[in-house]
């Protein structure tokens, strides 16, 4: 398992975007929408084949499925990571080691990526959503395909009351990722073109 992508959401896709950008000072890329979930996106090349996604709901489209993915039908607030995302080559084999509530595989595409990612019937993913989404690639990686803009991961900082046993959980080794014990919560730090930069 490897970590894939960082989500932010916000009430607007407009709003999500703006977040981004204004934290990390280089602009994002179009997307699209995922028709399973009613949902829109726009991206953000980063090093070492990641991607940021601002993602939100679309209020142009009608889901075929609900509740949707990353509990965006529960989200309030502003703008601000929720989900991260780690992809692995067997999705079935993840979830059987993975938590309970973890999620039921859905197929997706959307243009000539396809996939599959694992969503929970009721949007909230296990440890009140600090679990990641896991996902599994069945075309080539996006982010090969996004305009690099000098931005690399420094750093993601989980934070969760009970944090042990969400790292206990975590079949991954990825030292730019840590565990700590306080509010639900993510960070993120990046190199940018401006210096390091921090999105919440």
């Amino acid at each position: 398992m490897e970590l894939d992508h960082l989500a932010v959401s916000a009430a607007t896709l407009e709003e999500a975007v703006a977040h981004v950008e204004d934290s990390l000072g280089v602009p994002m890329q179009p997307g699209g929408g995922h028709a399973v979930f009613g949902t829109h996106n726009q991206l953000l090349g980063l090093a070492d084949g990641l991607y940021l996604e601002a993602i939100a709901i679309d209020p142009a489209a009608t889901p075929q499925r609900s509740p949707r993915w990353f509990d965006l039908d529960r989200r309030t607030g502003p703008a601000r990571i929720t989900n991260w995302i780690c992809r692995c080559d067997d999705l079935a084999a993840a979830l059987d080691s993975a938590p309970q509530g973890a999620g039921e595989i859905v197929d997706l595409q959307r243009g000539n990526l396809s996939w599959q990612m694992a969503v929970p019937a009721d949007g909230v993913l296990p440890f009140d959503n600090m679990f990641p989404a896991l996902m599994q690639w069945h075309s080539p990686h996006p982010a090969a395909a996004l305009t690099q803009q000098g931005c690399r991961l420094r750093r993601l900082h989980l934070s969760y009351p009970e944090a042990a046993a969400l790292r206990a959980m975590l079949p991954l080794s990825d030292t730019r990722i840590e565990v700590v014990t306080g509010l639900a919560g993510f960070e993120a730090e990046f190199d940018t073109p401006h210096g390091v930069r921090v999105l919440q």
